[in-house]
């Protein structure tokens, strides 16, 4: 055999073996598309059609266990997150203990006409509720002169007056927080211990946020590590900036540094705390005025300071009022735990002998139980 011979003889077995292949591997004879396997498939897949040797065949989407994905740990659903519902407490609802305390007298009263023991029980009344003293002398004294020129002799009568008299008295205060002419202001917050700072600025830091307002939480309780942890929460729970500083270090300088934050955030309100201190130590209270001088050493204005006070204190309230305000020039006070008190007369004897009013008022634990005061409200709601 010529060398010519065996080179054709080759050509044509290549070409001979190269069809077999090609028509082994696609399986048709009128398709050069490879088929997918069988198993192979994709949960993401619509339905789709291939072209096989007889017709179309529609490949349907496999069927998926429900059960297993529900077991499958991988499947995780993203938790529902319902807004929190926040209910305005009710004063009638929230002072029943107080209310409860005044009902006492006022039944007795109302049993009998006017005379007397009438004035006497009143009096006792009023005092008990921690009205103090000298207010409640001048209150009744008032409201026994109107008696006494309509000579009126229905206790209930009186009993109306009673209540027109200090609904007057509380009315007529602004009780509005102020901001500053220009951003940010501060709002400090000052107190003895243990009678809620802390929570009363996570409260009102929601409330505010949730209207509108952007706000930096300063922890400028810088001797108690739980008082910054707990504003870290609230400021979370908000969503307000947060600025703390070392345990035990100035706080001065931790709100100096929250101003200058939200300054340049561009924020509206510094809401600081301060470490409680006893009003009868002048150290701590010389302390309390140095931030409140450094507060505003930047670009911040110290627009409100509010003195945070508990309503069981009773009378010694006052004495507290009167130290912050010669020390820090008090704007409005937050009277907390009024609900659980009988001594909600402590708030008509702020503003009759201090003439501050009591902004905010604390009306239980939960998060929107901090509101304003209203007088009228307050008034009814111990009848």
């Amino acid at each position: 055999m010529d060398l010519v011979t065996l080179i054709i003889i080759i050509v044509v077995a290549v070409v001979l073996l190269g069809g077999a292949g090609a028509f082994f591997l696609s399986g048709r004879g009128g398709s050069d598309v490879l088929e997918r396997p069988a198993d192979v498939s994709t949960t993401l897949d619509p339905p789709s059609t291939e072209q096989t040797g007889t017709g179309t065949a529609v490949l349907d989407p496999p069927v998926v266990d429900d059960a297993a994905v529900l077991d499958d740990p991988a499947v995780v659903d993203e938790p529902v997150v319902e807004p929190e519902v926040i209910t305005k407490p009710s004063f009638r609802e929230r002072l029943a203990k107080a209310r409860g305390a005044f009902a006492g007298y006022l039944g007795s009263i109302l049993s009998r006409g006017v005379d007397a023991q009438t004035w006497e029980e009143l009096e006792e009344a009023l005092i008990r509720a921690d009205v103090g003293v000298e207010t409640t002398m001048s209150v009744l004294e008032s409201v026994k002169s109107k008696a006494d020129a309509d000579k009126i002799t229905d206790a209930q009568v009186v009993l109306d007056l009673l209540k027109e008299e200090l609904k007057q008295r509380l009315g007529g205060k602004d009780r509005s927080l102020h901001l500053a002419d220009e951003a940010p202001s501060v709002w400090l917050f000052v107190g003895v211990n243990g009678v809620g700072k802390t929570t009363t600025i996570g409260k009102l830091a929601k409330r505010e946020m949730d209207d509108g307002k952007e706000l930096v939480l300063a922890a400028g309780d810088t001797f108690r590590a739980a008082a910054a942890e707990q504003l870290e929460t609230w400021a979370e729970r908000s969503g307000a900036g947060f600025i703390r500083g070392a345990e035990g270090g100035d706080p001065s300088s931790v709100i100096f540094d929250a101003v200058e934050h939200a300054a340049a955030k561009g924020a509206d309100v510094v809401l600081a705390d301060t470490a409680g201190r006893l009003h009868n130590k002048s150290n701590l209270m010389d302390e309390l005025r140095k931030v409140r001088r450094v507060s505003e050493k930047g670009a911040g204005t110290v627009s409100e300071v509010l003195l945070v006070l508990d309503a069981t204190t009773g009378q010694n309230g006052l004495t507290q009022v009167e130290v912050f305000t010669e020390a820090v020039d008090v704007t409005g006070v937050v009277l907390t735990k009024l609900d659980g008190s009988a001594k909600g007369g402590i708030v008509l004897a702020i503003q009759d002998k201090l003439d501050i009013p009591v902004k905010l008022v604390g009306l239980g634990e939960g998060i929107g139980d901090l509101v304003e005061f209203d007088a009228d409200e307050f008034v009814d709601a111990l009848f």
